[in-house]
C-alpha cells in the first residue's frame, strides 16, 4: 500500500521541486551549448555554481526556465485559480523586461499574444522544443490530485508558445512524474510512467542513451530520464545531467525539479542554494506552498 503523505510533507516536496528547478537551471547554464568534451576541458566535472557561459551569468543566476516558471506561479497565486490570460500577461511583462535569455519559440508565442491577443499558437511541426516542458513545475503543483486538470492546464500553458504533439506528451509526462514524486511514490512507479510515454511515442526511448542533450524536447527528456533513473541522490542526478552539455540549463532544470520532488528539499546541497538570489529562494518557497494549497490535493 502507498501511504498518503501529509500536507506538510507535500509542501516540502513542492519546495524541493521548485528550488530544484532553479538550482538545476543555475548550475547548468554555464555549460549551455558546450559538448561533453568541452565541459571536461573547461571544468573537469562541472559541480559548482560558477556562472559565466555564453550569457556571462553571475554564479547562481537563473535563466528563462526559472523566470517563466515564476511568471506562471505568480499568475496562479494572484488569481487564486487557473487563468491563462493572467499567465500570458505575466509572460508578456517578463518579455518586455528584456530578460537575460529567451528561446525563439517562446519569444514568438509571447509576441503574438502581445500583438494579437493570441492565447493558442497554431500547430507547428517545428515547435518540438523544450520550452513548454521546462515551465511545468507550477502547473504540476497547482493541479496536484487531479490528472484531468493537469492535462487541461498543461496543454493550455504549452500552446501559448509550443503546439506540437511531442512537446505536449513530454509536458504531460513531466507533470505526472512530478505528481508521483510529490506524493511520495516509488522510483519504480515513476519509471513505469516514463515507459508509458515511450510506449506511446517510441522516439522518447532512452535506454540505451543516445547522448544527445539538445533543446529538442525528445533529446531533453531522454537526457533527464537517463540521469534521473540512475541517480541515487539529488546531487549526482544534477551533476550527471548538466555535464551532458547541450541545453544544460533546461535539462538541469527539469532533472532538478524531478530530483527535488523525489529526494526532498533537504537533499539539495546547501552550497548550491546559498548561491541563488535570496529573493528568488524566498519567492519560490512561498509560491510552492500557495500553489499546493490551491490544488485539488488540498480540497
Amino acid at each position: 500500500m502507498h501511504n498518503i503523505p501529509t500536507k506538510d510533507e507535500v509542501i516540502s516536496r513542492a519546495r524541493g521541486a521548485f528550488l530544484g528547478l532553479a538550482v538545476g537551471d543555475a548550475l547548468g547554464a554555464p555549460a549551455e551549448f558546450l559538448t561533453r568534451m568541452e565541459i571536461e576541458q573547461k571544468f573537469g566535472v562541472l559541480k559548482e555554481m560558477v556562472g559565466g557561459g555564453w550569457l556571462r551569468l553571475k554564479p547562481g543566476q537563473v535563466t528563462d526556465d526559472t523566470e517563466m516558471s515564476l511568471c506562471i506561479g505568480r499568475a496562479l497565486a494572484a488569481a487564486g485559480a487557473w487563468s491563462l490570460t493572467c499567465i500570458a500577461d505575466n509572460l508578456a511583462a517578463w518579455l518586455k523586461s528584456k530578460p537575460v535569455d529567451v528561446g525563439s519559440t517562446c519569444s514568438r508565442g509571447i509576441r503574438n499574444y502581445l500583438l494579437k491577443g493570441t492565447l493558442e499558437t497554431p500547430l507547428n511541426e517545428w515547435d518540438g522544443g523544450n520550452g513548454a516542458a521546462m515551465r511545468m513545475v507550477p502547473v504540476a503543483l497547482f493541479t496536484l490530485g487531479d490528472q484531468a486538470l493537469l492535462e487541461h492546464c498543461t496543454l493550455q500553458q504549452a500552446h501559448l508558445t509550443h503546439n506540437h504533439p511531442l512537446s505536449d506528451a513530454a509536458s504531460i509526462c513531466f507533470g505526472r512524474l512530478l505528481h508521483l514524486a510529490l506524493t511520495g511514490r516509488s522510483l519504480h512507479r515513476m519509471r513505469r510512467e516514463a515507459a508509458e510515454l515511450v510506449q506511446k511515442h517510441p522516439t522518447f526511448s532512452f535506454d540505451p542513451y543516445k547522448g544527445l542533450a539538445t533543446g529538442y524536447v525528445v533529446d531533453t527528456m531522454q537526457t533527464v530520464f537517463h540521469c534521473f533513473f540512475r541517480a541515487r541522490s539529488f546531487e549526482r542526478c544534477l551533476v550527471e545531467t548538466v555535464n551532458q552539455g547541450g541545453d544544460a540549463d533546461t535539462t538541469g532544470a527539469i532533472a532538478g525539479a524531478l530530483a527535488g520532488a523525489y529526494f526532498g528539499e533537504e537533499s539539495i546541497p546547501a552550497r548550491w542554494l546559498k548561491r541563488l538570489d535570496n529573493k528568488v529562494v524566498s519567492e519560490i518557497a512561498d509560491l510552492s506552498e500557495e500553489l499546493v494549497l490551491l490544488s485539488p490535493f488540498n480540497k
